[in-house]
């Protein structure tokens, strides 16, 4: 039998004075009572409680015994509520990896908010644009933008999505002209986003019913910071294909215009990632939730 239930068994007879009761309040039978008792006394070798037909009464040792049960029940069931916080709170370090601009501009204000929210949850942060391996570098959470690679073990879920939008400074479009369709991007000096050791992705632009079109960025700028790429199309260095949030303040203070009205914008996936594991901690499962909530109503 278990120690610790014979104990709780054992205490609940006391106080209630007799087996019967002790066998109504547990849902137990009467015998059971009295095989918990008769284990936790053969354990023991000392008996616990003096018994007659008409009466119980605890002997010397029995009393001493019972008040020692009842600090070590105690004990338990502090230590249940010690597990039953850590579901109800996040606590401990949460390590996320994510893209510098990105997790600097998105990410981080929703995991600082759940900070605020949870003083027992601790953040450490890498804005990076190097694609940490979650197992070896030891991160709970990583945030990847575009395409995935099919990788075993770990869970992803998509958090969000970047409409993208082609834009240009207004002086830009007075000296070369406003790209109308698609194909006269090929005509436009491109500010080229790459990052280094990567080659050159190219713009996406959504076909109804087909994959996406492709066309590939030609200019003599290339930055591996999407701030600094706004900041040259503001100047009129060219063309610029970049998430709307990052833009939507400088087209809505005209210092960029959004080109391509008609042309529905490409959604970027942004995905949380994780790796799979029988019981996901509170921390990580709170830290995608709150994203899944807050990233999509920054990104409209």
């Amino acid at each position: 039998m278990d120690r610790l239930e014979s104990m709780a068994v054992f205490v609940k007879a006391v106080d209630l004075g007799s087996f019967a009761a002790a066998a109504i309040a547990l849902d137990l039978s009467g015998p059971m009572v009295g095989k918990h008792v008769r284990f936790l006394e053969e354990r023991l070798g000392v008996r616990l409680l003096n018994r007659t037909t008409r009466r119980q009464s605890l002997t010397d040792f029995g009393r001493a015994y019972y008040e020692r049960c009842r600090v070590v029940l105690a004990e338990a069931d502090a230590a249940d509520a010690l597990a039953a916080d850590q579901f109800t709170e996040p606590r401990g370090k949460l390590r996320v990896t994510m893209p510098a601009h990105f997790g600097r501009h998105c990410v981080t204000p929703v995991l600082l908010r759940l900070a605020r929210q949870y003083p027992m949850l601790e953040l450490d942060l890498s804005l990076n644009d190097r694609f940490a391996d979650l197992a070896d570098d030891g991160y709970d959470l990583a945030i990847r933008t575009g395409a995935l690679d099919d990788k075993a073990g770990v869970i992803a879920r998509r958090v969000a999505r970047q409409g993208m939008v082609v834009c240009a400074a207004p002086s830009y479009l007075q000296r070369h002209g406003e790209p109308r369709r698609i194909e006269d991007l090929a005509d436009h000096q491109a500010i080229v986003y790459r990052r280094l050791g990567q080659v050159v992705q190219p713009w996406l632009f959504v076909r109804e019913g087909q994959t996406a079109q492709e066309i590939m960025p030609t200019g003599r700028l290339r930055l591996d910071d999407l701030d600094a790429i706004a900041d040259a199309a503001v100047e009129g260095m060219g063309l610029a294909w970049l998430p709307y949030w990052l833009v939507r303040e400088r087209i809505e203070a005209g210092a960029l215009a959004a080109l391509l009205p008609d042309q529905p914008r490409y959604l970027y996936d942004c995905y949380a990632l994780w790796l799979q594991t029988p019981h996901l901690p509170l921390k990580v499962r709170l830290a995608v939730d709150a994203l899944a909530a807050a990233l999509p109503k920054s990104m409209a």
